[in-house]
C-alpha cells in the first residue's frame, strides 16, 4: 500500500547464489540432509530434502541474513532461469509470508530470496482473511512450509487510512479489520494518520493482533505450530532504513 539468511555459519567458495543457497553443510550445526551451499553443477531452486533438513528458527535465521545483505547493497547475484527451470515441475518453500501490497516493501527482494523458496500472500495492511488462511494452510500442511511470518512496515498507507477512517468502496471493509489494532495501540501523543510514530506503533500492534487472529482462526496452523511443526512469527519493515525487525521468533 503506498504512503509512506551467508547463514549465520561462514560459507565456503562454493557457495551458490541466493536465499537458502546460503546454509553451510549438513554437517554444520546440526543441519541434516545436503547442503544448500550448492554449485552451479546442483539445480538452483531449493528442494525438498534441503527444505525439510532446516528448523523453523534456522529458517527465520536465514531471512535475517538475507536482510542484512540486502542492507549491506551485497545481495548475491542469481539465475533466474536455472531457478525457474529448476522449480518448474515442483516447489518446497520454506515459507508463507503474509506482507503489504506496497511496491517499497518486497518480501523476495529484502530478505535475498530467490524463485521457490517462500509463498507470499500480499494484501493492504498485510490482513488475515477465511482466504489467506486457506492459502497459509495449504502452504504449511499440504506443501511442507515451516514459518508463518507476517510482516508490516513503516508509514503503511492501508494504516493511516484506518486511523483516518477513510471510506473507499471495497477499501472500508478492509480498514475496518485494521481498526482493531488502532484502537488497542497505547500512545500519550497525537493519535493521527499524519504522526508517523503513532502509525507505525499501530502497524506493528496490526502484525501482532493478526498473528493472534491466525492462531485463533486456524485450527489447521494452530494445532501444528503447538506440535513443533511450525512457527509463526513476526516482523516490521522499515522503509528508510531497510531493516526488517522479527519478533515472536
Amino acid at each position: 500500500m503506498r504512503e509512506e539468511v551467508k547463514h549465520p555459519l561462514q560459507c565456503t567458495p562454493a557457495c551458490r547464489r541466493g536465499f537458502l543457497r546460503s546454509v553451510a553443510s549438513a554437517t554444520i550445526a546440526g543441519l541434516a540432509g545436503p547442503s544448500l551451499l550448492m554449485t552451479s553443477a546442483h539445480a538452483d531452486a531449493l528442494t525438498h530434502a534441503q527444505r525439510d533438513s532446516m528448523t523453523p528458527e534456522q529458517i527465520i535465521a536465514l531471512m535475517k541474513q538475507g536482510n542484512e545483505r540486502f542492507r549491506r547493497g551485497e545481495r548475491k547475484d542469481r539465475n533466474y532461469l536455472r531457478e525457474q527451470k529448476a522449480s518448474a515441475k515442483g516447489q518446497y518453500p520454506a515459507a508463507v509470508l503474509l506482507s503489504c501490497i506496497d511496491s517499497r516493501a518486497p518480501a523476495e527482494v529484502i530478505m535475498d530470496l530467490g524463485i521457490g523458496d517462500i509463498f507470499n500472500c500480499r494484501i493492504a495492511g498485510n490482513i488475515e482473511n477465511d482466504d489467506i488462511l486457506g492459502s497459509m494452510e495449504f502452504a504449511c500442511k499440504l506443501m511442507g512450509a515451516k514459518v508463518v511470518l507476517v510482516m508490516g512496515h513503516t508509514s503503511c498507507g492501508a494504516i493511516k487510512g484506518a486511523i483516518a477512517n477513510a471510506e473507499l468502496g471495497h477499501l472500508t471493509g478492509l480498514l475496518a479489520r485494521i481498526k482493531p489494532a488502532v484502537d488497542a495501540t497505547q500512545y500519550d501523543g497525537e493519535r493521527t494518520a499524519t504522526n508517523y510514530a503513532f502509525v507505525d506503533k499501530v502497524a506493528r500492534k496490526n502484525v501482532e493482533l493478526t498473528i493472534a487472529q491466525i492462531r485463533r482462526d486456524s485450527a489447521v496452523l494452530s494445532e501444528m505450530e503447538s506440535q513443533h511443526g511450525i512457527k509463526i512469527a513476526g516482523a516490521m519493515y522499515n522503509l528508510s532504513t531497510g531493516a526488517v525487525e522479527f519478533f515472536g521468533s
